[in-house]
């Protein structure tokens, strides 16, 4: 039977980080946790679960999940986040398949988001990832800090269950992530130097307001729906503002 390597980043995620390992142990045969030195338990609370846990100032979304990707001994890797846990579904499915898994080069599943007080069943549905993939033939990549998998062929293969992703716990939590995560994108797009207008904060914003409380039918999510949908659109416009800010003054970011 193949053996698999659950691969988990962490900073600071003492309330989350367990039961995340929880729902992984059942399926996996070795759990890698790179932290980026954490100041709470988190560390810890890792060390009950696994001793290969490595401390690693942040490089990056991407760099830090190829990292822990580089870290395990096995062909195959499972990967979640610290606020992401299988559901006992999912774990059947993956054991389910675990002596073929071969038959596909990566293993796509449907996460479903938990937003302050209640799940979310339109707005980030279907929200498909790959999770569990070979490594010898895919790898994280995409602009930080909005990584993906990336799979070199198309045998890819949809597994039953959720991944449940419990986000945020509070619209205060939210705001937060807003001011780090569009910190990071903001210094990828200056990187990469990409062209952004006056109008282009308020048009991509609007875009993504649109797409999210009427498109993906997010007002049947009620009030949840529209405070994720708005503070998404704050999310891409103060992105781009930043941008254009930092342009302004000449800074380099």
């Amino acid at each position: 039977m193949p053996k698999i390597s659950a691969c988990i980043i962490s900073f600071n995620e003492e309330k989350k980080i367990e039961d995340c390992l929880k729902s992984v142990r059942p399926v996996v045969d070795e759990i890698i946790v790179i932290d980026s030195n954490s100041s709470d338990k988190t560390v810890e609370i890792a060390k009950k679960y696994t001793e290969r846990v490595y401390l690693q100032d942040f490089l990056g979304h991407v760099e830090q999940k190829n990292l822990a990707v580089s870290r395990s001994t096995n062909e195959w890797v499972l990967a979640l986040d610290c606020d992401e846990r299988l559901s006992p579904e999912l774990q059947q499915s993956i054991l389910r398949i675990k002596d073929n898994l071969a038959r596909f080069d990566a293993y796509r599943v449907s996460r479903k988001t938990f937003y302050v007080y209640r799940w979310l069943n339109y707005i980030w549905r279907p929200d498909k990832k790959v999770r569990l993939f070979n490594k010898n033939k895919a790898r994280w990549g995409g602009i930080n800090p909005h990584d993906s998998v990336f799979v070199d062929s198309d045998l890819i293969q949809d597994l039953r269950g959720d991944l449940l992703h419990l986000s945020f716990d509070s619209l205060s939590a939210h705001l937060q992530t807003i001011d780090s995560f569009t910190e990071i994108g903001a210094r990828e797009i200056m990187k990469k130097g990409k062209r952004v207008s006056l109008f282009t904060p308020f048009l991509h914003a609007s875009w993504t307001f649109t797409r999210m409380y009427i498109l993906k039918l997010g007002f049947l999510d009620g009030f949840a729906g529209l405070a994720a949908s708005l503070l998404s659109w704050v999310h891409v416009f103060v992105k781009y503002s930043k941008v254009i800010t930092w342009r302004r003054k000449g800074a380099d970011h």
